[in-house]
């Protein structure tokens, strides 16, 4: 069959049904062929044809025979494929079948060749031969769905809505589309796994080091010409040196540091090092000074700082963004790894932790010839700021620190050093772990060693035995050597004193109970009662005959005869290691006790935290209280009463209900 195509539409009209050999066709042709036969021989008739009609009516035949021909003529030169008749017809043939073709990724029907899409209507080739038999000047077919056209509003069409729609682009492994463009999310850096590499035997702990240095504190900036400072009511301006340090203490006006006498008399010897000589001779008490205005300056600034808008906040967060990527990190050994701290601490006034001796003493200013920096030779060196110089460069790799130098308070060395998540911090943690997991395989042996030695006929190894024990069994520190006056009173086990411990024969309805009350490591209080057992209570009664309170209760012990004596017993094993092992252990045995595999999340996040609280009471590990500590606390007792009162209320409706139901016994009584 044949298609007629009208103008750049895609209608189409069958013209007559077409076999696969093609024999309609020539039938047609014959046809045509006896007409204009017969119209020669038998010309009469045609005449007398003619006649019957009228003028009128052949004019109108003969019209409508002239606009099909025109009609004809103009939809084979709007083709303008083909310019032979039947050469059109045979390829006209060929693209009856439907061809599917791919058009911007999705299928869609071809513009003039392939048959129309599926909103279009196919004539029927009966339909069309009956009509021009009955009227062979002019036909207009009817549109009849096919019954391929429901299949393809069912399946086709569907498919091919399917297909609009934009496909993903394809991905290559490397993070590349398919048209060569990178991806615009950076993939994340691979993870350096050092714990697969073999370790140095020489003792050096990098090969290159290379970084930024330190971020210097901000230079000092001098208060406005409005917030002034008075000495004996008057207004005194003070120098840049002697202000700076006056606004330490302006700053710390509201915490209770400033009350203490240790506090304001350090402060005040220290402040009067930085005057000029015609301050130190006017300012001689530190009770006339009135640091008010400043102390008001500054609160104000902090209540600007939290009113901050977000763009304000935005730009502080970007500049220390900045700051991160430019200084917190190293190169070390071709790896990219984060630095702890890499600012250098302003000056300020020292605090300490709990009475320290020291408290309120200058902390000055750190600057770059007070700085030592480590990094390899050939590396790129860090630049100091312009107009000064380093103190050393130095390029050891036995350490592990990048920047060093020496605080003012009580000569401690500082370090600028790598952050937890690094290979360095990570291998010395595995080392205390491993060292750990080594004491689990002898630690029953230990244990009846010091018990044995509870027995000694040596005072020395007595104490021995029971600070380790107590050390084994409180989790308690060893405890290191001070000088007098150096820092706060803190203790450890081997450090304890007469005065802090009791002994109780029977306390609490438990026997041979000891009373420990002491500070430990950051001035923090340990305060616990144990039973012990009884060979301990009675070496603890005979340490203590004829001593003083404060006197030592291990007067034969310290930390580095106990350390000795564990590295005969275990290589590595220090006072320390039974703590972390203790630690490790308890947590274990929590978790066991705590969680159940059919427990969901929530519960068992609940559970571990509770298996940690164990561990941290064990260890006493718990910070000072804050300043708002009272004021939380009676905010949840008020809480926990109203709870009490809500919970009193709820039982006496139950049992108003519960009457009742006694005497009504209906339904609604009964929900």
């Amino acid at each position: 069959m044949a298609v007629i195509w009208r103008g750049n539409t895609q209608d189409c009209l069958y013209q007559d049904t077409i076999s696969s050999g093609g024999g309609n066709s020539h039938k047609h042709k014959d046809k045509y062929k006896d007409k204009e036969h017969k119209h020669k021989d038998h010309k009469k008739d045609r005449e007398r044809e003619k006649s019957k009609y009228g003028n009128s009516d052949h004019k109108e035949f003969s019209e409508k025979k002239h606009r099909e021909k025109e009609r004809i003529k103009h939809e084979d030169v709007s083709t303008d494929r083909h310019k032979d008749k039947h050469k059109d017809k045979d390829h006209r043939k060929e693209e009856i079948k439907p061809k599917k073709e791919k058009e911007n990724g999705f299928a869609s029907p071809h513009r003039g060749k392939t048959e129309p899409d599926n909103d279009h209507f196919y004539d029927s080739p009966k339909s069309l031969k009956r009509q021009r038999d009955n009227d062979e000047t002019e036909f207009k077919p009817k549109k009849i769905k096919l019954e391929n056209d429901r299949v393809d509003k069912k399946g086709k069409k569907r498919k091919q809505d399917e297909d609009i729609k934009p496909k993903k682009t394809q991905k290559n492994k490397k993070g590349e589309v398919a048209d060569g463009k990178k991806k615009a999310k950076k993939e994340p850096e691979e993870k350096w796994k050092w714990w697969e590499e073999e370790r140095a035997t020489d003792g050096s702990k990098w090969r290159f080091l290379e970084h930024k240095g330190p971020v210097m504190a901000a230079p000092y900036e001098p208060l406005p010409s409005k917030v002034r400072f008075f000495y004996d009511g008057k207004q005194m301006k003070l120098s840049p040196q002697a202000e700076e340090v006056a606004t330490f203490f302006a700053k710390m006006l509201d915490h209770e540091y400033t009350t203490k006498d240790a506090f304001r008399k350090n402060f005040f010897k220290d402040w009067r090092k930085e005057m000029t000589s015609e301050e130190k001779s006017k300012i001689t008490d530190l009770k006339k000074c009135n640091f008010n205005e400043m102390g008001e300056f500054f609160k104000a600034q902090s209540e600007a700082r939290k009113a901050m808008t977000k763009d304000d906040k935005l730009k502080i967060k970007v500049e220390n963004e900045r700051l991160l990527q430019e200084y917190g990190f190293c190169i070390m050994d071709n790896h990219k790894e984060r630095i702890a701290n890499f600012r250098i601490e302003p000056p300020g006034l020292f605090r300490g932790r709990g009475d320290h001796p020291k408290m309120g003493m200058l902390k000055r200013r750190i600057r770059p010839e007070d700085i030592i920096i480590n990094c390899s030779k050939d590396s790129k060196h860090p630049k100091p700021p312009p107009g000064t110089k380093w103190k050393e460069l130095r390029h050891d790799n036995k350490v592990t620190w990048l920047v060093s130098w020496t605080e003012s308070i009580q000569g401690s060395i500082k370090y600028i050093m790598l952050n937890p998540s690094s290979r360095i911090k990570g291998e010395k943690d595995w080392q205390k772990y491993e060292t750990a997991r080594n004491l689990k395989k002898c630690v029953d042996r230990l244990r009846n060693q010091y018990r044995e030695d509870w027995k000694s006929k040596e005072m020395r190894i007595r104490q021995r035995a029971v600070a380790l024990y107590f050390i084994d069994k409180l989790a308690l520190r060893a405890g290191n050597e001070k000088e007098e006056g150096e820092s706060a009173d803190t203790v450890g086990c081997c450090s304890l004193r007469v005065e802090h411990i009791n002994l109780y024969p029977e306390k609490d309805g438990q026997e041979f109970v000891v009373e420990f009350d002491f500070l430990g490591k950051d001035s923090i209080r340990y305060y616990n009662k144990v039973p012990v057992e009884k060979r301990v209570f009675k070496n603890l009664q005979l340490f203590m005959e004829n001593k003083q309170p404060e006197d030592d209760l291990f007067d034969r012990l310290n930390t580095s005869i106990l350390n000795k004596h564990l590295q005969e017993l275990m290589d590595g094993l220090t006072a320390k290691v039974f703590r972390t092992y203790n630690a490790s252990i308890t947590l274990q045995q929590q978790l066991k006790e705590l969680t159940s595999p059919d427990e969901n999340l929530p519960a068992k996040i609940l559970s571990y935290n509770r298996a940690n609280r164990a561990v941290a009471i064990l260890c006493n590990h718990q910070r000072a209280p804050p300043k708002t500590f009272e004021k939380s606390m009676q905010n949840l007792q008020t809480k926990i009463d109203a709870k009490k009162d809500q919970l009193s209320d709820a039982k006496r409706d139950v049992k108003s209900a519960k009457a009742d139901l006694k005497v009504r016994r209906d339904e609604k009584s009964k929900k």
